[in-house]
């Protein structure tokens, strides 16, 4: 059934609109090539192969980035089910509970986190073009810095075209997206055999890099401190996803049925997740006995190979950062930002805007400012994506039973106007679910000047994702309680 939504065109355009069932092309393979895209990426190999040098052995690494993806599978899946029952984007979902004009709140702060994302991988992506070019001259590029920005020319250049392969994407949006990421998946799979080989017949079998003992157990260097190490990896991990975890509809949306979403998720998510950990971990491992040290980055790994191998390592290590910075970092800002002034702003225009803030941001600088930026970064933005996820699942399940009037959604004037726009109850929520995690956050971040913070904070912020989705959850589903849910007045989409 069709509606017209475009009366308000300050809540409407036709990227935000409800998809329709021509658009609905998705199916369950290309919602598990999606994630086997996105899983297979520097950041979450890098992630991973860390784990060993936080003292876990090689098992307590693999197990502790399948459990963390196994968590936050469950709100993909909860989360995921309004996109393909309505075909709404994460930024039109959140005015049922945050109201018409308050759902510009949790929408800018995904968008803010993954236009620094996108801003990272795209250094990376750039840094790895720089490697390339570096092998085939035959020496590593150099040249002096540029005043104010702290990188030579080539590094910029490298940086800018690999800005520019990503921008041809953003031209041809989400179908080339789609196209690219089912094409991709296999290539990446490929290449974690082909390393796998490599690591296996340069040092002499793998059976005893995985044998490697924790250093937690008696007599190791940390004996006795696994839990203190092991709660905050969790919660990093479980941050690592925590942003897709809440703008999964804007993929969802284009899934055919329930089922396609549901099982190209499960099978997408953790199981491969789990194996590109144990591939960091054995390839890891494996450097040690071949350089005699361990080298966690994959590109500076891939530049060691000779022959043709480091080129096409390094290409297809190219391929992989523009496929998952397009599906993990574009897509959602792209929508947030058109939903902040759908008139004014397209879903093309919203990721010419994430694409400029990558630029304006100077990345490389964010890395070398922030040191032990994954955790620092990862848990505390998901002290703020975690009550997000929590207010939007109470919602939706058990406040309103799965049943959302669409045609309100786009109504400055409708339901889910509250007051003003803004529904107190998601924004109080809110507040009290991310201030206990305030203390920990600063000193994570600023040590020398927060130092006083006591145990207690830091504990709680150790468990930052999971405090957030608890506190929020609670705190809305209390202030929600009585209140009467939406009548529907059409039926959905799927």
């Amino acid at each position: 059934m069709n509606h017209d939504y475009s009366g308000n065109t300050q809540l409407w355009n036709e990227d935000l609109a409800p998809t329709t069932a021509a658009q609905r092309t998705w199916r369950w393979y290309h919602f598990a090539a999606l994630w086997v895209g996105m899983v297979m990426c520097i950041p979450a190999y890098t992630l991973s192969a860390s784990l060993i040098d936080s003292g876990m052995s090689g098992y307590q690494a693999v197990l502790t980035v399948f459990l963390a993806n196994a968590i936050v599978l469950l709100p993909m899946l909860l989360i995921g089910h309004a996109g393909t029952k309505y075909g709404i984007p994460y930024a039109v979902l959140a005015r049922s509970s945050f109201g018409t004009s308050g759902a510009r709140l949790p929408a800018l702060m995904r968008a803010i986190v993954a236009c620094g994302w996108y801003g990272i991988q795209t250094w990376f992506g750039g840094q790895m073009i720089y490697t390339l070019m570096g092998v085939l001259v035959g020496h590593e590029l150099g040249g002096e810095k540029i005043a104010g920005l702290g990188i030579n020319g080539s590094q910029l250049l490298c940086f800018l075209a690999f800005w520019a392969i990503q921008f041809y994407y953003i031209l041809h949006g989400m179908e080339a997206i789609r196209k690219l990421e089912t094409y991709t998946a296999p290539l990446k799979i490929l290449i974690c055999f082909v390393l796998l080989y490599w690591v296996h017949s340069k040092a002499g079998g793998v059976g005893s890099l995985l044998d490697q003992p924790s250093q937690f157990i008696e007599g190791g260097k940390k004996a006795g401190q696994f839990w203190v190490v092991f709660w905050p990896s969790l919660t990093a991990m479980v941050g690592f996803w925590a942003t897709l975890a809440l703008n999964i509809p804007d993929f969802t949306r284009f899934a055919k049925t329930q089922r396609d979403q549901i099982i190209g998720q499960s099978v997408g998510l953790p199981v491969p997740m789990g194996l590109l950990a144990m591939l960091a971990v054995i390839v890891t491992a494996g450097s040690v006995v071949m350089y005699g040290k361990a080298i966690w980055d994959p590109v500076d790994l891939a530049s060691r190979m000779t022959g043709a191998a480091v080129l096409i390592a390094l290409i297809i290590l190219l391929i992989d950062t523009v496929s998952v910075n397009l599906a993990a970092n574009l897509v959602g800002p792209a929508y947030d930002f058109s939903s902040l002034a759908p008139k004014q702003v397209s879903y093309k225009m919203g990721g010419y805007i994430t694409a400029f803030i990558a630029i304006v941001m100077m990345p490389w600088k964010v890395l070398e400012s922030t040191q032990g930026y994954i955790f620092t970064w990862l848990i505390g933005y998901s002290a703020l994506l975690g009550p997000i996820a929590g207010i939007l699942i109470v919602d939706y399940y058990f406040v309103r039973k799965t049943e959302l009037d669409v045609k309100q959604l786009y109504r400055d004037d409708g339901v889910y106007s509250y007051g003003n726009g803004w529904n107190m109850a998601a924004l109080v929520a809110f507040v009290i679910a991310v201030l206990p995690n305030i203390p920990g956050f600063l000193n994570a971040a600023f040590p020398t000047a927060f130092p006083g913070v006591g145990e207690t904070f830091k504990t709680i912020y150790t468990y930052a994702w999971f405090v957030g989705v608890a506190i929020a959850a609670v705190v809305y589903g209390v202030m929600m309680k009585g209140k009467s849910p939406v009548r529907v007045q059409q039926a959905p989409l799927a």
